[in-house]
């Protein structure tokens, strides 16, 4: 799979995973509210439980607006071209893991297509507060970095 297609992969695998946690704050947000409206009328203004789920609907609320920001940064860089230099918006393949350089996500998993005894790739969306993406940043194929005491040799950057 040449360079281009497999970071189209990689990102929207990225894009998808995001994209499920925003489907999963959104309905525990909406349940909360739905929760906190079937509880009653307000008896009291210092009703415990009302607002306990205000406070979980205003969480979930805030994990969806984070998710939704993520998934926009994500299509921006999809439109980028492969990369040279691990900077915002590189896949970093070393030879241990396999990093996005992009918003701080975690672990996700990437069909890989091209090899039939791999189902999934797993991957790390990193964000550039990590102090592995600092490590990372500047970098190009050939060379490594050590990272607590483990070094890694940079393999491929899309």
């Amino acid at each position: 799979m040449e360079g281009t297609q497999r970071r189209k992969q990689i990102i929207q695998a990225c894009i998808d995973r995001q994209q499920e946690v925003a489907a999963t704050a959104k309905q525990e947000m909406d349940s909360a509210q739905q929760q906190s409206n079937e509880y009653g009328a307000n008896v009291d203004r210092y009703d415990s439980y009302r607002t306990k789920m205000m406070r979980s609907r205003d969480m979930y609320a805030k994990q969806l607006s984070n998710a939704n920001a993520s998934i926009r940064v994500l299509q921006e860089l999809l439109k980028m071209a492969p990369m040279h230099v691990a900077d915002h918006g590189a896949i970093v393949i070393t030879d241990k893991q396999k990093f996005f350089l992009s918003v701080g996500i975690g672990k996700f998993l990437v069909p890989y297509k091209s090899a039939p005894s791999v189902a999934q790739e797993v991957f790390f969306a990193i964000s550039a507060q990590t102090p592995i993406y600092m490590a990372l940043k500047g970098k190009r194929v050939g060379e490594s970095i050590t990272f607590n005491g483990v070094t890694q040799v940079v393999k491929e950057i899309l």
